[in-house]
């Protein structure tokens, strides 16, 4: 085994890649409209209280907006949303074009199809280097259970195996 302590960002992206993890895109109600962003970097914090964490990148010009607003919500993509996962990814004027939503009752914009949403209101926010690292109190969810998740795993969306084969695997 080849041990290194190479910490150049390409290869903390290859290494860090190799978590598999839920996209979700953040969105919220602004002045000037719905608004959001794709983010990767999302977990459960704590049951009692309510809270998740999630860190938009420090470059982010949706995040500060957002903040701004007080309340947003966790729209976690199906497999089927790959294509939002992208178009929310990029800097673009009108990420909601042809996007269908609904009002949450945070007012925040529900993606149609959504895995789950989770509303939130801001909690607080810490230094997470190039990263912003936001705690927010869930103050209402839902889920649907006829989908899988959308994976991103080494740089590719990527979905669940069978578990039938996971199974006989560890046999």
């Amino acid at each position: 085994m080849t041990v290194t302590s190479d910490l150049a960002p390409r290869r903390l992206r290859d290494i860090f890649g190799t978590f598999a993890s839920g996209l979700t895109v953040i969105t919220g109600s602004t002045p000037d409209g719905p608004a959001g962003f794709t983010c990767q970097s999302f977990a459960s914090l704590s049951l009692d209280p309510a809270l998740v964490t999630f860190s938009p990148a420090r470059t982010s010009s949706t995040w500060p907006v957002l903040r701004k607003a007080g309340s947003f919500t966790v729209n976690i993509l199906p497999a089927e949303h790959q294509h939002l996962a992208g178009q929310f990814a990029r800097p673009e004027a009108d990420k909601f074009a042809g996007v269908g939503h609904t009002s949450s009752p945070l007012g925040s914009p529900v993606l149609d199809g959504a895995l789950a949403w989770i509303d939130c209101e801001l909690h607080a926010e810490y230094d997470g280097g190039d990263h912003t690292i936001v705690v927010a109190a869930v103050r209402h969810l839902h889920a649907r259970h006829d989908a899988e998740p959308l994976l991103f795993f080494r740089g590719r969306y990527s979905g669940l195996a069978p578990a039938e084969g996971l199974l006989e695997a560890s046999r």
